[in-house]
């Protein structure tokens, strides 16, 4: 018989703390996740592992034995894997964030630690898929747009992201405009169907909601910039993506409010990360780049 090794850990965890719930904070993991782990367990077992009670849940004796024969080989496992990455040169660490910031931002701010012998692997992908990426353990360090609420995680700020609504010159309407009213016109780029930055840039700087569709929808900042940049129509971009543009002349500020609306993003990695892990040594280098420092 083939188990899971995530299957016996998660049943390990709750076995030890006595509680579903408990297991799955020690893990980093959602309560139903933890919960569908032990049923799948259970099922290839062909006995039940543990009772259900109001508060808890109490080890059946098939239970106690496989905690009793498990315990020992995995948490030494666990210390030699540990121990085996503790060393920060010639380790892989799985990154994942939004494609735009890592791309731009967050390689370049690593690039000194790929030559001293660091493996990198990055993922792509929205926060929430990302942070169960995380939990899963198939990603070590993840950037998040969204502020991470859930145990088991480590959070810190990384960078505030500054938002401008820009043009190419060909749309500029000659001053800085209060209204969405002299947007009318002027096509929109946006890199969701939602489009969620240009909809708070509405909401926060005009007081309105969007209440119009996206004229084109390119899901990725870099292609939008480029698509707004030949002239495509406006969008609600970071500065850090197209401060150069502007400076060039490429794009125009289209509003200058005296608050620019302001997005947090956050490097978060599992709370039971070693402080010389690769992934510590990661988030450590992240902070420095960008002049945070590491709580």
């Amino acid at each position: 018989m083939s188990l899971s090794l995530d299957l016996l850990r998660s049943f390990l965890a709750v076995h030890r703390a006595g509680s579903v719930t408990a297991g799955a904070e020690t893990l980093g993991l959602s309560q139903p996740t933890v919960t569908a782990q032990l049923k799948a367990l259970e099922a290839a077992l062909g006995r039940p592992l543990f009772v259900r009670q109001a508060r808890g849940v109490r080890s059946t004796a098939a239970g106690d034995e496989l905690a009793r024969r498990i315990a020992e080989p995995i948490d030494t496992l666990h210390g030699r894997v540990v121990d085996e990455l503790d060393d920060p040169v010639a380790a892989t660490v799985h990154l994942g964030g939004p494609s735009d910031f890592v791309s731009d931002r967050v390689l370049p701010a690593l690039a000194a630690r790929l030559g001293a012998g660091l493996q990198l692997r990055t993922r792509f992908g929205l926060p929430e898929e990302l942070l169960d990426g995380l939990a899963s353990r198939t990603l070590d360090v993840v950037i998040s747009s969204i502020r991470p609420r859930r145990a088991g995680v480590r959070i810190t700020p990384l960078y505030d992201e500054l938002f401008v609504l820009v043009a190419a010159p060909r749309w500029s309407v000659g001053k800085s405009i209060t209204s969405p009213e002299p947007l009318r016109k002027i096509p929109l780029v946006a890199y969701a169907e939602e489009a969620p930055i240009i909809r708070r840039y509405w909401r926060s700087v005009f007081g309105v909601r969007l209440t119009r569709t996206a004229d084109l929808v390119v899901p990725d900042l870099r292609g939008v910039l480029s698509a707004v940049r030949a002239g495509a129509g406006a969008s609600v971009l970071p500065t850090y993506l197209c401060d150069k543009a502007l400076a060039d002349g490429e794009l125009v500020r289209l509003a200058d409010p005296e608050l620019p609306p302001l997005n947090t993003l956050y490097v978060a990695t599992r709370s039971d990360v070693g402080p010389k892990s690769p992934a510590a040594t990661v988030r450590d280098d992240l902070l420095r780049a960008f002049r945070r420092p590491s709580s």
